[in-house]
C-alpha cells in the first residue's frame, strides 16, 4: 500500500485549512485496511473531489482516504440502474451515460462531485419537489466499515443504508453504489423563465406551479430593500424532446472554458460589487420567456463553466448558508432574507427552492418546505452574530441547516435540528464502535459522542 503524504486541506469555502495525512487507496481491500489499522490514533475520514463548503471531508491530525482511484463506471443494465465507484464524479457518470439517453436522477448545482459525496451529503437538485435527493435513487451500496464490507439497501440492513445517506462519510466509506437512472430523450432542456418584483409573489408562484415542471429554482436578490425585497426570477424546465434526425441526445457537458488564475484580493466580492451584479442580473432577466432551450450544463451546472470560482472570495474565503423549514414556516424565509438586507450583508448567489418529502435518514437534510442557499463572503465583523440569530429563526421553525454546507453552526442546536440524532449515532456505534471515522465536522459539532 502506497505511504500517506502530508497535505493541508479545507472545504470549498477555504475558511478552515488543516493539515492531515493523505492516502489514495487503489482497492476496497486497502480501504478496509486503512480501517482497521490500530496504529491510527487521528481517525479517519473518506473525500472525494472536496466540494464541501466547510469541513466535513476532512480530520486534522488524522488520515483522510482519497477516493480518486474508486472511480470504476459499470454498463448501463436493464430499467437504466448503473453501478459506479464512490470516488467517480457526477461529470464522468454524466458524460458517460447521456449519449445513451441517461442523465442522473438528481443534480446539484455542479457536476464535480463524487459518487460517495453525493450520498454522503444526500444531495439534492431543482427536482426536489418531484423527485426526492439523491439516495432515494440508490438501490444498493457497498460500505467499508471498522468492521467489515458490507453491501446494504433500503430493504437489506435499512438502518445503516438511511444512516449513511445524510450521514457525512462517519457510517462507513462508499466503496460503490448501484443507481438507478434516468431517461431522457436529449441533452437539452425546455425551460420558461418568470421575473418577479417582491418575494411574495414569487412563492406564491412556486407553489401554484411548480408540480407542472419537473425542475424548479428562484434566483432572489437578497440585499434589495424596502418593497424590492426578495425580488427573484424564476426558471423552471423539463427535459426537451431530441428533435434530432441522427438519433443523438445533442451537446454534452464541457469542461470548463474559464479559470480564476490567481486568488483574488479579499474584499473583491463586497457590498458594491454585490449590489451592482444583482442589478445588472436581474434587469438582464426576462420578464416572461417560454420554451427557451437550453443546454444541461447551462441549465445546471453554470458554475462549472469557470473552474476555481472560489478562488474569487480572497484569502478569507465565504460560507454558504442553506437553510430548509416546513412549509407552514415559510415566512422564516422572508425573515432570514429581510435581516440578510437590513444587516447590509453581502450575499451573492441565492437560490430558493421548494422540497417535496424528505427521506428517512436521520441525517438527511431535506424535508417538505421551503430551503434557501446564500453565499456569504466571510469579513463582516457583524456576520457571526447575524448568523447565528438566523440559525435560531430557523430552530424555531423547526428547519434545519445544511451540513453539507455548514462550517460555523452552534452544537447546541444540532439535536434540535436533527431530533433524530441519537438513532445515527447507535447505528454509528454498531459498525464502529471504537470511533474511527470521525472528521472535523463531526468533533465540532459533537455528532458522535466519544469521536476522536
Amino acid at each position: 500500500m502506497a505511504e500517506p503524504i502530508p497535505r493541508r486541506l479545507s472545504g470549498w469555502g477555504r475558511t478552515q485549512s488543516v493539515r492531515a495525512e493523505v492516502v489514495a487507496p487503489t482497492t476496497a481491500a486497502e480501504v478496509a485496511s486503512w480501517l482497521s489499522d490500530p496504529k491510527i490514533h487521528g481517525g479517519v475520514i473518506a473525500r472525494g473531489l472536496g466540494r464541501s463548503y466547510g469541513d466535513p471531508a476532512q480530520v486534522a491530525g488524522g488520515l483522510v482516504l482519497d477516493l480518486v482511484h474508486l472511480n470504476h463506471l459499470g454498463p448501463i443494465g436493464e430499467g437504466g440502474s448503473i453501478t459506479v465507484g464512490g470516488g467517480a464524479s457526477l461529470d464522468a457518470l454524466i458524460s458517460s451515460v447521456l449519449p445513451k439517453g441517461y442523465f442522473t436522477p438528481v443534480s446539484p448545482g455542479t457536476r464535480q462531485v463524487s459518487i460517495g459525496g453525493a450520498i454522503a451529503a444526500d444531495i439534492h437538485g431543482k427536482n426536489h419537489h418531484r423527485e426526492g435527493s439523491f439516495c432515494s435513487h440508490v438501490t444498493s451500496m457497498t460500505l467499508a466499515t471498522p468492521t467489515g464490507i458490507m453491501t446494504v439497501s433500503p430493504t437489506s440492513n435499512p438502518e445503516l443504508f438511511w444512516a449513511t445517506a445524510g450521514g457525512m462519510g462517519l457510517t462507513g466509506v462508499v466503496l460503490e453504489a448501484t443507481i438507478s437512472l434516468l431517461e431522457v430523450p436529449s441533452g437539452l432542456v425546455t425551460v420558461d423563465t418568470d421575473r418577479f418584483e417582491d418575494l411574495d409573489a414569487l412563492m406564491a408562484e412556486m407553489v401554484g406551479g411548480d408540480d407542472r415542471y419537473r425542475y424548479s429554482v428562484a434566483w432572489v436578490d437578497c440585499m434589495a430593500p424596502g418593497a424590492r425585497l426578495g425580488r427573484s426570477v424564476l426558471t423552471r424546465g423539463d427535459h426537451a424532446p431530441s428533435g434530432l434526425t441522427d438519433g443523438s441526445v445533442g451537446p454534452l457537458p464541457k469542461p470548463a472554458k474559464l479559470a480564476v488564475p490567481f486568488q483574488a484580493p479579499s474584499g473583491l466580492l463586497n457590498r458594491a460589487s454585490i449590489t451592482a451584479f444583482n442589478e445588472a442580473f436581474y434587469r438582464r432577466a426576462p420578464k416572461h420567456k417560454v420554451g427557451e432551450l437550453q443546454r444541461l450544463s447551462s441549465f445546471f451546472h453554470p458554475l462549472d463553466g469557470v473552474a476555481n470560482w472560489n478562488l474569487l472570495y480572497g484569502n478569507r474565503g465565504f460560507l454558504q448558508y442553506q437553510f430548509v423549514v416546513p412549509d407552514h414556516a415559510a415566512e422564516t424565509v422572508r425573515l432570514v432574507i429581510d435581516h440578510l438586507s437590513g444587516a447590509k450583508i453581502p450575499g451573492f448567489l441565492a437560490v430558493l427552492k421548494r422540497f417535496g418529502p424528505g427521506d428517512p435518514g436521520p441525517l438527511s437534510f431535506p424535508m417538505a418546505g421551503w430551503t434557501l442557499a446564500i453565499d456569504v463572503p466571510i469579513g463582516p465583523p457583524s456576520l457571526p452574530r447575524l448568523l447565528d440569530r438566523l440559525d435560531d429563526l430557523v430552530a424555531e421553525a423547526g428547519g434545519r441547516i445544511y451540513l453539507a454546507k455548514d462550517a460555523r453552526l452552534r452544537p447546541e442546536l444540532v439535536e434540535v435540528m436533527y431530533p433524530e440524532l441519537d438513532r445515527f449515532r447507535k447505528v454509528k456505534a454498531e459498525v464502529d464502535p471504537n470511533g474511527v471515522l470521525t472528521s472535523d465536522l463531526a468533533r465540532r459539532l459533537n455528532l458522535v459522542e466519544g469521536t476522536r
